[in-house]
């Protein structure tokens, strides 16, 4: 932890090099602010240091979660009441955010699954026709037969469903029964669920998939399955059924490439749209926060090298598709630097989640199944006790630039 002198100081050089702030800040929130409902101590602390007099921050800060069931407004309010910070939604990322820079879909009918106000979700994200898991089982009941209490008992008169070209999966739902058969419906009818399974054509609808974690920190000693569980789920049974594997025209979320190319856009924006030099990225989870910064740190140096050769970036994902930004989306920032905190996911005494060397093997990888294996982006830059120890450390770092 910084001394009261040295983080005195270190606050006032930066607030007089304010004006050409060179760095920006990546925050994770559940595991690393927050355990479920709970503010982590060290949070508060951290954002302190983080505070001129003026209580504006000292570097651009985003908050960039996998979460993607509330609206951004909401998640920027909780986030104000719980760091006593005053963040606004423009500071907040969530998992779904990039949907705003996708346009070629708003105009299209879409299928949105997830939890929370997932209508008033897309409606923001800029999406004009969309139809819920709910509205779809509504106007066709006899596709969700799982629970017997919720099958219909008499005949009913059903409204035309409209054809569904896209699927936007924005979160874990609440259902999994009910949402995997309803979705797989739509996959193999190809858009049209009112009618039998056809024959597989050659393409396959668009799905567009929000948050890839496969487990969360809440309240529980041990981590939550998260949005990746249900995505994996969906993946073996359409892979069961049709012998082929389901395709995602985009995975959002960390550790996509077009995450953090939007965070990084959003962070520009508070710094008076200048390029930042450095990138700290905080997270509790090597195979998303950590994986995902890394990642974007060698997209990076690979970016500038390729500058002067115009060669094409490779990215550690099977599918170039995935990692093709908009072109209003810029990488400019020189590097990208991954701390990980032991306050969430992380645990360096759990199998499960402290395997960071080459001993990973794709029986325990737990990224998901379009991210390639390199054991060498789970390795944090820097492994520290909290996010109260991370702030510590990139301060001293920006401090020593000055």
């Amino acid at each position: 932890m910084l001394s009261p002198g040295f983080l005195q100081q270190t606050v006032r050089a930066m607030s007089r090099c304010a004006a050409s702030r060179q760095a920006g800040v990546l925050f994770d929130v559940d595991g690393v602010l927050v355990r479920g409902g709970s503010v982590i101590p060290a949070a508060r602390r951290a954002f302190r240091k983080l505070l001129d007099r003026n209580n504006n921050f000292l570097l651009p800060v985003v908050f960039v979660t996998n979460a993607g069931n509330c609206l951004q407004q909401h998640k920027a309010d909780q986030l104000s009441h719980v760091l006593g910070v005053q963040i606004a939604p423009e500071q907040v990322m969530l998992s779904h955010s990039p949907l705003q820079m996708l346009r070629s879909f708003h105009n299209k009918c879409v299928l949105v699954s997830g939890q929370g106000p997932v209508m008033d979700i897309a409606k923001n994200l800029g999406f004009n026709n969309i139809v819920s898991i709910e509205q779809l089982r509504e106007q066709h009941p006899l596709l969700d037969m799982v629970d017997h209490n919720r099958r219909p008992k008499l005949p009913r008169s059903l409204e035309c469903c409209p054809f569904l070209p896209a699927i936007v999966l924005f979160g874990e739902p609440i259902r999994w029964e009910t949402n995997l058969q309803l979705l797989v419906d739509v996959l193999l009818t190809d858009g049209r669920p009112g009618r039998s399974y056809g024959p597989l054509l050659s393409t396959q609808l668009p799905v567009l998939a929000c948050n890839m974690d496969l487990m969360w920190m809440a309240e529980a000693p041990s981590p939550r399955f998260g949005h990746g569980m249900f995505l994996l789920c969906l993946e073996a049974v359409y892979r069961k059924l049709t012998g082929r594997e389901l395709q995602y025209q985009c995975l959002l979320g960390k550790p996509s490439l077009l995450t953090y190319q939007y965070a990084e856009h959003l962070l520009r924006l508070q710094n008076h749209n200048t390029k930042l030099s450095t990138i700290y990225a905080i997270g509790d989870n090597l195979m998303t926060d950590i994986y995902g910064a890394n990642m974007y740190n060698q997209h990076l140096l690979q970016q500038h090298a390729a500058k002067a050769t115009s060669k094409m970036v490779a990215t550690a994902t099977r599918s170039q598709q995935m990692a093709t930004p908009p072109e209003d989306l810029v990488s400019d920032a020189a590097n990208c630097h991954s701390i990980l905190v032991c306050t969430g996911v992380y645990n360096p005494h759990s199998p499960l989640t402290s395997n960071q060397s080459s001993d990973v093997t794709e029986t325990v990888f737990h990224g998901h199944r379009d991210f390639l294996l390199d054991s060498g982006l789970t390795e944090a830059s820097h492994v520290v006790e909290d996010v109260e120890a991370a702030v510590d450390l990139l301060l001293q770092q920006e401090a020593s630039k000055l």
